[in-house]
């Protein structure tokens, strides 16, 4: 892939994304390549996080949320997963007071309250108390999410909320649906961001991204700084969203 070299300055102010979404991928082919272990490449990896969210709250953008752990990832060894949330509970430790700082505020999807191991549920919601006056981001941290259980989980909630008179299924919309659903409070991210080359989207906020620009680079993600998101970002830029529209200049 040809290397842009793009600088804020070359981004359009008034045309960035609100919402920005990434699945951060390639962890474990960065560490694969170097002779270390898996657990050695997400360790890599908290680097790249900061530096995009450091950036994307320097452009202004008001939302980024990061796929960290998803509900297939459960299925991975036994020792991988217990390094991964000693990682996540490390990560918030170092992480909480330049959040706070920044005016960053630390928002978590998914089915983590009742998957997480305890003690980190209760650290993360420590962490949400205390960065919940932040308004210059939102850090959205998708932890055991799966885009199809997101769906299933909002559809029991609508079928009990029919059940109880609640609700009427002849007037379920859009809106309705997507109070149901874990994402409720973030806007529709306007671009997604997949690292490593892969070319799918592994469960990740299939409500959500009906009509999102989809960007793929082939940057393993303990490699992708500022500089890739930049990349990214102008990409986004040079495409029209029409949304089944016919293009205006036709």
């Amino acid at each position: 892939m040809e290397k842009l070299d793009i600088t804020p300055a070359d981004l359009d102010p008034a045309r960035l994304p609100n919402h920005v979404a990434i699945i951060m991928d390639g962890n474990g082919r960065w560490a694969q390549a170097r002779g270390l272990s898996r657990i050695e490449g997400h360790r890599s990896a908290v680097q790249a996080v900061r530096d995009t969210v450091e950036a994307t709250a320097e452009l202004g953008i008001s939302f980024l949320t990061l796929y960290a752990f998803s509900t297939e990832n459960w299925q991975r060894p036994e020792d991988e997963v217990s390094a991964l949330m000693n990682l996540l509970r490390l990560m918030l430790d170092q992480e909480e007071k330049r959040l706070i700082e920044n005016d960053i505020r630390l928002h978590v999807i998914g089915a983590w309250e009742t998957m997480l191991p305890p003690s980190l549920v209760e650290r993360l919601r420590q962490a949400v108390s205390r960065t919940a006056s932040g308004t210059r981001l939102t850090l959205t941290l998708a932890l055991s999410y799966g885009g199809r259980q997101e769906i299933l989980h909002a559809a029991r909630l609508i079928a009990r909320a029919t059940q109880q008179g609640l609700l009427n299924p002849d007037t379920l919309s859009e809106t309705t649906f997507k109070a149901y659903l874990w994402t409720k409070d973030l806007p529709e991210p306007e671009l997604l961001i997949r690292t490593s080359g892969e070319q799918r989207i592994s469960n990740f906020l299939l409500w959500d991204i009906a009509y999102t620009e989809l960007y793929f680079t082939p940057v393993l993600w303990p490699d992708f700084r500022r500089q890739h998101l930049y990349e990214a970002l102008w990409t986004y830029q040079q495409r029209e969203r029409r949304f089944g529209r016919v293009s205006a200049s036709s």
